[in-house]
């Protein structure tokens, strides 16, 4: 079979990441969109094929996996329905004879989270290791991307406000993710079986963040720490209440140091240093601005 692979939420961060890097590596894809628009006709001009779907129909999902080698699955992580869609995907990846899945998971993916949605992580993976179907699993801790979601307040209010108290992690860019993901699909036999922790460089809390926002952006950003609850209610007409409850409750996982630690997965992998904080906030100044 000529080497084909499928990448889901392909205008996402993680999946336009991966399409960009796979298409270095000179490698076809064939990108599964939700809806067609601006950004699923710039994957077509870049000789992307593009198949619009839905991954929670198991025929939209079966289309998309015929004739490919092998695939990235991720579901979003604001709305349920995660356990029905993977095992969809993984019928489906039988049947079409996929030869490899890499599944985007959590790093607070297990048997007895509190979130809702990293207890149906750790279902979907057991769900795609019984498969059949060869699987490797990654585990990123919180995106350096969270940072970005609220850029609003940092330009409206010099102030970065979160719930995760004084913890430290090592926040990941989805850029260095979608460089592991296609570095995985490029050669899946070597990972297969593996479950991998995914890591940025350096482990800081936000109050470091937000010095590095007052050095980048030339004034003074102070971190606000909220707490949990007072945070879901800021939270309350922003987001789903599954997502609602997802963050609250990872909130509290981070501040008892589940996202902390790093490693040198992504360097190994990859063969690049994961992208700090610094640099990733530079690259990003003018929309903090």
């Amino acid at each position: 079979m000529e080497k084909k692979v499928l990448i889901t939420g392909a205008t996402g961060s993680t999946g336009r990441n991966a399409v960009n890097r796979l298409l270095d590596l000179g490698i076809s894809v064939r990108a599964m969109v939700h809806r067609i628009d601006r950004r699923s006709d710039e994957l077509e001009k870049r000789g992307v094929q593009v198949v619009q779907g839905d991954i929670s129909v198991f025929d939209d999902v079966s289309n998309a996996l015929e004739g490919i080698s092998a695939a990235y699955y991720v579901y979003p992580i604001t709305i349920g329905g995660i356990i029905e869609s993977t095992a969809f995907f993984a019928q489906a990846a039988l049947e079409q004879n996929v030869c490899h899945i890499l599944n985007m998971s959590q790093i607070s993916a297990r048997r007895i989270s509190k979130s809702h949605a990293a207890q149906n992580h750790w279902v979907a993976e057991r769900i795609f290791d019984r498969s059949g179907v060869p699987v490797t699993h990654i585990r990123p801790t919180f995106f350096a991307e969270w940072t970005t979601y609220f850029a609003g307040e940092i330009r409206e209010n010099d102030r970065l406000t979160l719930p995760f108290g004084n913890a430290k992690y090592a926040p990941v860019t989805a850029e260095d993710q979608g460089n592991v993901i296609a570095a995985i699909l490029a050669n899946p036999s070597a990972h297969a079986g593996k479950t991998y922790p995914l890591f940025g460089p350096v482990e800081l809390t936000q109050y470091d963040v937000a010095e590095i926002l007052s050095e980048v952006l030339g004034r003074k950003i102070t971190y606000a720490s909220m707490e949990i609850p007072e945070f879901a209610e800021y939270l309350k007409d922003k987001r789903s209440d599954y997502h609602i409850q997802h963050i609250t409750a990872v909130a509290q996982d981070c501040r008892d140091g589940l996202f902390s630690g790093t490693n040198d997965f992504i360097e190994e992998i990859t063969g690049k240093i994961p992208t700090g904080m610094l640099e990733f906030i530079t690259s990003r100044k003018e929309i903090f601005q």
